[in-house]
């Protein structure tokens, strides 16, 4: 018979803490704001950066499903913390970070630095390259869950970055706010090489500038040989999303990205793996879209075995896309998903720790770095 030990039991209990609150979000009200939150656009939109149990995680709290979530927020002190409550009750204490000091700064055109990248999490610089997509306008096209449009049309961001300002920005955040890694990702230009020749020059240009570890993504180019492009810019980890695996789930959700086969994928991600390395190539699946517990896990055991970090995030409808009313998956079908990868993740040497740069690196978004670290805890045996 199995008992668990007081470490692996609070570490059960902070999983389920953080599958809950990305799947149900959170009610912060007119608690006041330490760092600026974002509705619409790319990236984890319509989400706040907390600290929690000594883990920051991004939670929904612009959602419809936030508005009615069980977790709160009442105030938040000039230090940044402040006390969770469910249903009322108080059950943790937490941290905001700060508003970084980057974003006090503009161009000499008068352009804000938050135009240019924003805050992910609380080391992470994060920028969309081309806030635009060639499937974006058209519904028969679209992804049905994105918003890269919808932070320009708001004018919360500018269509294209240049890398110039990218090292601008990358630099005063590295020397003002201490940032650790970039993340670039871009719309899909309509170019055969799928946004890589943008993501190579602001590669080079930041790295120049800064030395910072960088993850590029973007859809699996024409030419392999971007890989060798974009790591010889500087690019350190690379990322191809697929969001889902289940081809049917794919082109009903995503159909023009569904266009480029999982058989592409999966030939970019062999090939990709040789110029990066294992576990400095990984992919978004976003749990809830449609895919199966058992179709996800045998996902991540294919992915793993080709050297690809399949990290698996918690789908958060955001409002104003197609499938803003389309329901987060629960915490309990996220624990059946990420319990057994993390483990596949420990065993195979490719943890979130061990990434250079990126989403997979951060985590924020997916509560699977608390699985991989606790699948190396012993528990007592009787």
């Amino acid at each position: 018979m199995q008992t668990l030990t007081p470490q692996t039991e609070l570490s059960s209990r902070k999983q389920w803490l953080l599958s809950e609150l990305q799947s149900s979000g959170m009610r912060i009200g007119n608690a006041p704001s330490t760092a600026p939150s974002r509705s619409g656009g790319a990236g984890p939109t319509d989400h706040k950066a907390i600290t929690i149990l000594g883990t920051t995680i991004m939670v929904p709290i612009h959602t419809k499903g936030a508005a009615n979530s069980p977790f709160s927020i009442s105030f938040i002190d000039s230090t940044g913390k402040a006390d969770l409550f469910e249903n009322g009750e108080k059950i943790a204490s937490v941290t905001f970070p700060p508003e970084p000091k980057f974003y006090g700064l503009s161009t000499d055109e008068g352009i804000p630095y938050w135009k240019i990248a924003q805050l992910h999490s609380s080391r992470v610089l994060a920028t969309t390259l081309l806030q635009t997509c060639i499937r974006y306008g058209n519904t028969s096209t679209k992804c049905q869950f994105c918003a890269i449009g919808e932070s320009l049309k708001a004018g919360k961001t500018i269509r294209e970055k240049s890398p110039e300002q990218l090292a601008e920005v990358a630099l005063a955040a590295k020397q003002l706010d201490g940032i650790d890694n970039v993340v670039m990702t871009t719309g899909t230009p309509a170019t055969s090489d799928r946004g890589a020749a943008v993501l190579t020059a602001a590669a080079y240009a930041i790295k120049q500038a800064t030395n910072l570890p960088i993850q590029a993504q973007c859809e699996p180019p024409d030419d392999f040989h971007w890989f060798v492009k974009l790591r010889a810019a500087g690019v350190d980890s690379l990322g191809m999303h697929l969001e889902a695996w289940d081809e049917d789930v794919r082109a009903r959700i995503m159909p023009g990205k569904a266009e480029v086969p999982l058989s592409y994928y999966l030939q970019a991600f062999e090939s990709s793996v040789k110029v990066f390395g294992r576990g400095q190539v990984s992919t978004y699946l976003l749990a809830g879209l449609g895919d199966t517990a058992d179709g996800l896990i045998k996902a991540a055991e294919k992915l793993i075995s080709i050297g690809v970090y399949p990290f698996i995030v918690p789908f958060v409808p955001v409002t104003g896309t197609q499938l803003e009313n389309h329901a987060p998956p629960t915490p309990a079908f996220m624990q059946t998903v990420l319990e057994p990868v993390g483990k596949m993740l420990s065993a195979a040497h490719m943890t979130s720790e061990s990434v250079k740069a990126g989403c997979a690196k951060c985590g924020a978004c997916s509560s699977l770095s608390s699985f991989e670290k606790s699948s190396t805890t012993t528990s007592c045996l009787k």
